[in-house]
Formats: C-alpha cells, structure tokens, sequence
C-alpha cells in the first residue's frame, strides 16, 4: 500500500498564500468590531481593504487600534488613509456602540457591511466558574454582539439593503470543557443571527454568521493554555489552526453578493472531525 493510502500517517502541507482581491466589495462601506491587533477582526479590516472597501475600524483598545488603523492604511496603498477610519468603542457601553455607526456614516456618507467579532473567551471549569466571570463573557460577546446588531439594523433597515456578519464559534455547537459560558454566549450569537435574519429580511438586509474552530493569532494562548492548543490543532484535518485571512475570507464572502441568497445562515469554517 502507497503512503498515500488512507490511514497513512503524513506531513500536514503548510497553509496556501493569501488569494488577491477581486473586487468583491468596491465602493462599499465595511465597519469591523475588535479589528485591532492581530486577530480575526484586522484579518477582516485587511481582505474589506483588498475588496476595494472603506473600513471603519473600532476596538476598545485605542492604542492597538491607532496602530492597526495605521498599518492597513500603509498596506492600501496610495488611497489607503482616505479608506480608512478609526473609532474606539467598547461593546459593552450602549451609547458607545450607537457613535460607532454613526461615525460611520457621518465619514463615508453610507453604510453596507457590518462585522460583529467583538468576544472574550477563557477556560474555566464550571464548578469554578464565578457569576462576574460567566458575565464578563456574556456581557461582551453576546450581549456586545445583541448591541451593535440593533444599532446596525437601526441604519441598515430604512435604507433596505445591508449585510450584518456576526462572529460565532464551533463550540456553539460542540461541547469543550472549560467553556461553558464561550460556548452559551456563542450558541445565544447563532440564535440572535437567525432571529435578526427573519426581522431584517422584508427590508432586504441580510445577517449571516461565521463559526470558526480555530484561528491562529498571536495572542489565542492568552485565553487558552499551549497544552490545549496542541490537542485542538490535533483535531483539525489539517494539523493546524485556521489562518485569520481564512476565516476573514469567508466573511467577506457573506458580505458580498456572492451570498445574495443567504441569510440566517451559521457557515462554519472549520476542518475540525469528530
């Protein structure tokens, strides 16, 4: 038998090079939520880029957020500064929220996608678990998610067209211990997505979901121990975490018409087996 035979053992091929633009998303508007850093959230604020968005940036963390706002700007090239914008915003205040999409369309004059990856993980055993740290976790990813969705709707509605994309998980739908709240707040994500689906969809807006496995970031260890990590990355097909820019292409592809029929859709991006 060849040691291409199922079965066989193999070394995992490293991950493809990032695909070019294509123009998926010219002429539109993009807000990010958490878009600072290195996660998922600048993956996104980068592929909108390379689509021929403008993109809002927002982040709690207002240093981190000025340097990735910066970086992508230098990345866009010569009309880079003028595509993109920065504004601060902690999902867990209201009226923060609200100024973010305002300052939105006050910058750019329109609004087309809107991209909810603000969350908090952690591992903790349930029997440990406090309320502050249960609702902690809650109040930012699913809460935080509840509130940029409405505020998001309350633009997207009257003007009849608009795309939410929200951030959900596998562990939505797959038990892990440890992440009892993660996985309750992302589940409620994959909920609120389908609900707000079916209010928006008489107006021709559409919210669809990502539920990514895992995506490799710089700073994932902050919230899951390296031991973890190994057996996750174990999990996969493909011996390995997602790339950001690979889950970031999935939501890009939800925001663009590609998708045009989907809506109320939780797409997971995942080479996870059983």
């Amino acid at each position: 038998m060849s040691d291409t035979s199922l079965g066989a053992s193999f070394e995992p091929p490293p991950p493809p090079p990032p695909p070019a633009g294509h123009g998926l998303l010219e002429g539109r508007v993009a807000v990010v939520t958490a878009a600072a850093g290195t996660g998922i959230g600048s993956a996104t604020a980068r592929r909108c880029l390379e689509e021929g968005a403008a993109v809002v940036l927002s982040d709690a963390h207002e240093r981190r957020l000025g340097e990735t706002a910066e970086q992508l700007a230098s990345e866009a090239g010569a009309d880079g500064p003028e595509r993109v914008h920065a504004l601060a915003c902690d999902v867990r205040d209201e009226a923060q929220v609200g100024a973010l999409y305002e300052g939105a369309l006050a910058r750019f004059g329109r609004l087309d996608a809107c991209v909810h990856n603000a969350g908090l993980g952690g591992t903790v055993a349930l029997v440990d678990m406090t309320d502050e740290q249960w609702a902690t976790v809650l109040d930012i990813t699913l809460t935080g998610t509840f509130r940029c969705t409405r505020a998001a709707l309350r633009h997207l509605l009257p003007q009849r067209r608009g795309v939410i994309v929200n951030n959900a998980s596998v562990l939505g739908w797959r038990a892990q211990p440890g992440q009892a709240h993660y996985a309750a707040a992302k589940a409620g994500v994959m909920a609120l997505t389908r609900c707000a689906a079916a209010e928006a969809a008489p107006y021709g807006v559409r919210v669809n979901a990502v539920s990514p496995s895992l995506a490799e970031h710089a700073f994932l260890n902050r919230s899951i121990p390296d031991e973890d990590l190994a057996v996750l990355r174990r999990r996969e097909l493909y011996g390995r975490g997602a790339e950001t820019w690979e889950v970031a292409n999935v939501i890009v592809f939800l925001a663009s018409d590609y998708s045009s029929y989907m809506s109320g859709e939780v797409v997971s991006v995942s080479s996870q087996h059983p």
